[in-house]
């Protein structure tokens, strides 16, 4: 018989599909162990964010076709272990998009009259209303900081209810963001101008404490922000002190960077013009059962042999594919990140060509792989193979697939990623070698040959004595280190690239150091 093993809470129209298909037992609260030992037995396993599957429960579940996450992420699944071996792994990226951005909305109108503090006044015995005189929404700037699903959304009622919404978003195209009537802006552009502003971004390493104090400063004295996105991204002791000290008008969060948010923490000392809740942003009844009902009917359609619309790993590749695959994929998803961090701003078209050998694989998942590398520095573990392209199209991103079989550039062949969009393009070329690792061969036709690391800086300069040393010496004196260095040039004294592994990240005043070399004409810091 066919067996479902459910192990966090699930709402109940969930557990009814579920039944249609399979024995399901709700055994919630298991440990790893207990987990492991009797995983054995089922064919799919339905969870939330409580149960951890790791490579060992995967390792010992000799039955298991499936495993769908009620939810947006995965992060308590090891889906490489999964997909290994041959496990699908889905989630419901769309359940909570309705609940998510109302609550977004909900904040920034409670904030905007003060509905917070009103009632605990009022419920205490007051009746001051010349002291909660709030503000209007219409007309005023919203700025949405991530056009994703929840901040689409909350810019299509934003527009509705009157306000003007400008946005940024690097990874929408100027003609997507027209349709959905936004103008696209900077950053530091949004901050300053913006009445109100919302946050609808993932904690990466390149958004975590993003809103800091100079941005904070940056803002309106009569401006306000929300958070519902991702705990983190707002430094949240600069926020406390910036909602105190009347920098800003007010802020409303309902994520933290460590939950539940602590009893020291310094917001819970902020008394007014500051709203806190609990993570409700998916907690509707509607959204708890959406979820529920999504996953269940996947992971029922996958049981009875049909394809799954929301899986985050590759569907329909052979264990023994993705083992050969797997350097290839690798080297499309670093190449995609780090064209993502070349690009400088809006992209419209993504090139993915497959050179030589690499044109004889199988070239979707490739293709896939790189725009999932390349949308990850925005969406981060919401990006996934199945999404990947819906998120690009989405985005207004165009992808087009070359396969150059003539190519004969390495023994295995090699990828190239090009990138056009608003302020320019730019390419980058990698190959798998022999032992199966990963170079980086070029960089706008520059030829290299870089293993990928951690943490790199590739420059764009003059060919000329004295650049080298000048950078070397001005890394050293911010306690940079230098791993490996190699510059790629066409011509004498002409113009040439300089790619540099280092071992930590580049802070913002070095950066502005660097483009201030004589001769430097583009300088990139780039995550991997």
């Amino acid at each position: 018989m066919t067996k479902v093993l459910v192990s966090d809470p699930i709402d109940q129209a969930g557990i009814e599909i579920l039944t249609q298909v399979a024995q399901v037992d709700q055994r919630v609260g298991l440990s790893t162990d207990d987990l492991k030992g009797i995983i054995g037995e089922y064919d799919g396993l339905m969870i939330r964010s409580g149960t951890q599957v790791t490579s060992d429960v995967i390792e010992v579940a000799h039955k298991l076709r499936i495993i769908g996450r009620a939810g947006v992420g995965v992060d308590n699944v090891d889906v490489p272990s999964a997909t290994k071996r041959g496990v699908l792994v889905v989630n419901s990226p769309g359940g909570n998009t309705i609940a998510a951005a109302e609550h977004s909305l909900a904040l920034l109108l409670a904030l905007s009259r003060h509905v917070a503090q009103a009632h605990a006044s009022t419920v205490s015995g007051g009746w001051d209303r010349k002291k909660y005189v709030g503000n209007e929404l219409y007309k005023k700037i919203l700025g949405v900081v991530g056009l994703g699903k929840i901040g689409s959304h909350v810019a299509k009622v934003a527009n509705a209810m009157g306000m003007e919404v400008i946005a940024y978003d690097p990874f929408i195209s100027v003609d997507r963001a027209q349709q959905m009537q936004v103008r696209l802006t900077q950053i530091e552009d949004l901050f300053q101008k913006a009445d109100y502003i919302t946050l609808h971004l993932p904690r990466t390493p390149d958004t975590e404490n993003l809103v800091n104090e100079a941005l904070l400063a940056s803002m309106k004295s009569t401006a306000r922000i929300v958070n519902c996105a991702r705990g983190g991204i707002i430094d949240e002791d600069a926020l406390a002190q910036a909602v105190k000290s009347g920098v800003i008008a007010g802020a409303a969060l309902d994520v933290y960077a460590t939950e539940p948010l602590a009893s020291n923490s310094a917001l819970r000392s902020v008394k007014e013009r500051l709203i806190l809740t609990p993570h409700l942003g998916a907690s509707t009844e509607e959204a708890q059962e959406n979820v529920a009902i999504d996953v269940a009917e996947q992971i029922r359609d996958v049981l009875l042999g049909l394809p799954a619309r929301s899986a985050v790993n590759i569907p329909g590749l052979s264990a023994e594919i993705m083992d050969r695959l797997k350097p290839h994929l690798q080297l499309a998803e670093t190449l995609g990140l780090l064209a993502s961090q070349l690009s400088g701003g809006q992209v419209k078209e993504l090139e993915v060509r497959l050179q030589g050998e690499f044109a004889k694989h199988p070239s979707t998942p490739l293709v896939i792989a790189a725009i999932k590398g390349f949308l990850s520095t925005a969406l981060g573990d919401r990006i996934n193979y199945v999404n990947a392209s819906l998120e690009a199209k989405g985005r207004g991103i165009h992808v087009l697939e070359i396969k150059d079989d003539a190519s004969r550039d390495f023994a295995g062949g090699s990828l190239q990623l090009s990138i056009r969009g608003d302020k320019g393009g730019h390419s980058v070329t990698g190959a798998v070698f022999a032992d199966g690792d990963l170079r980086i061969t070029s960089l706008n036709e520059f030829p290299l040959n870089v293993a990928p690391s951690r943490h790199m800086l590739f420059t764009r300069h003059r060919d000329m004595p004295g650049i080298i040393g000048h950078l070397g010496s001005l890394l050293g004196q911010h306690n940079v280190n230098i791993a490996s260095m190699q510059v790629g040039r066409r011509i004498v004294r002409g113009d040439a690239v300089m790619v540099l592994s280092i071992d930590d990240p580049i802070p913002d005043d070095l950066l502005a150091s660097i483009h201030m070399i004589n001769g430097i004409q583009e300088a990139h810091p780039v995550t991997l």
